[in-house]
């Protein structure tokens, strides 16, 4: 095995909670009376998965592929990038070989959705749920997360280059 049998991303994302939007965090439609600012649905777990990939595939990153400023991507399902993001990944010969994800929020409880969005994330890219794992925590009342003004989320991605590009 060789250093080039498999590559890592990493991804990062964070969004602002606000009154009057819907909170979707890794597909999960979540109660709560405030939900996440964005151009998208502003799913702030799916958009840090969504870097990590293009992050493994050497591709950019998502603003690159689903700019804020295209009315294509105006409210769309981010469970839609990241069916897109999977098939780039594909298309460069390589697959999921491990993920694993926080999300980063004083409120609401995630603990709750952990599974949910597991199973959401690997239903879309098409792996076994035992490939992703997604955490949760709060930064203990510090910062702007601390202080539910904002959530975040990070993904580490391991993927094994199936069939080498040409």
């Amino acid at each position: 095995m060789t250093g080039s049998d498999y590559k890592i991303g990493s991804g990062y994302d964070v969004h602002r909670l606000v009154s009057g939007k819907k909170l979707i965090i890794g597909g999960v439609n979540i109660d709560f009376h405030r939900g996440l600012s964005g151009h998208s649905d502003a799913d702030v777990l799916i958009h840090a998965v969504c870097d990590a990939i293009l992050g493994a595939a050497g591709l950019g990153d998502i603003g690159e592929h689903f700019p804020d400023t295209d009315p294509e991507y105006k409210g769309i399902s981010s469970m839609i990038l990241l069916e897109k993001c999977g098939a780039l990944l594909g298309k460069q010969g390589l697959q999921i070989a491990n993920m694993d994800c926080i999300v980063f929020a004083q409120v609401p409880k995630i603990s709750p959705y952990k599974k949910k969005m597991e199973k959401n994330i690997a239903g879309v890219l098409n792996v076994d749920a035992a490939l992703v794992n997604v955490k949760a925590t709060t930064t203990e009342t510090l910062g702007f997360i601390g202080k539910e003004q904002g959530i975040a989320a990070q993904c580490t991605l391991l993927v094994k280059v199936i069939s080498p590009k040409p």
